[in-house]
């Protein structure tokens, strides 16, 4: 049995010891390092999302946001469009200015109308007297300036001849007789009383009598 010199196995334990410390510290620096890369990667992860984020919402901020030209553009828009509106506008009042100008005396037009066609029969009358040339004078006269005036006024008087087409929008039928000759069938054959147009509106329709077709 030999024996190991004490300063040897002193330098055998204090080697032991060593190791064991050198193996403790390499396992611990090896779990520290890996937990310090896991929170290197998180934190790197976070700040990747952030960055990402904040450039959505400045991307979102500028696409929200209308540029210069943009606003000019509309505000261009909108004043063609006010524009447009008050042109319109100017157009429809200044037509149905002329338009009441044009119709401003159709009441009293109206109201007239049944004194010219009683001078007209009235002329009609005394045409058949022979003594009463100067009473027809006078009153051929008086209607002469009556009409001309109304005339200057706007009003017109629709011309109706026998022979006429038909015309529902125009003329008014009282009656319907037999056609006088097949020429005639559904044509004017009398018109009973006159029609006049105020301007370009028809203030009364010619009443007419109609062939039968």
């Amino acid at each position: 049995m030999s024996f190991i010199p004490y300063w040897q196995y002193s330098c055998y334990l204090l080697y032991r010891k060593t190791k064991n410390l050198f193996t403790m510290s390499k396992d611990q620096y090896t779990k520290e390092d890996e937990l310090n890369d896991a929170l290197k990667n998180a934190e790197t992860t976070e700040a990747t999302e952030n960055k990402e984020g904040n450039e959505k919402e400045e991307v979102l901020k500028e696409q929200a946001e209308p540029t210069t030209e943009e606003l000019i553009k509309v505000e261009k828009d909108k004043y063609l469009r006010l524009f447009a509106e008050f042109e319109n506008y100017k157009k429809r009042t200044t037509k149905e200015r002329i338009d009441l100008f044009k119709t401003a005396g159709q009441e009293l037009m109206t109201v007239l109308l049944p004194v010219l066609d009683d001078f007209e029969r009235a002329l009609l009358h005394i045409d058949d007297d022979k003594e009463a040339e100067e009473l027809r004078k006078g009153v051929l006269l008086i209607y002469q300036k009556l009409l001309k005036t109304l005339e200057q006024k706007g009003l017109t008087a629709i011309e109706v001849a026998q022979g006429d087409d038909f015309d529902p929008e125009t003329h008014d039928a009282i009656t319907q007789i037999p056609a006088p000759s097949d020429d005639l069938k559904g044509k004017i054959i009398d018109c009973v009383e006159k029609g006049y147009k105020l301007g370009d509106k028809i203030i009364r329709h010619p009443k007419v009598v109609v062939a039968q077709s």
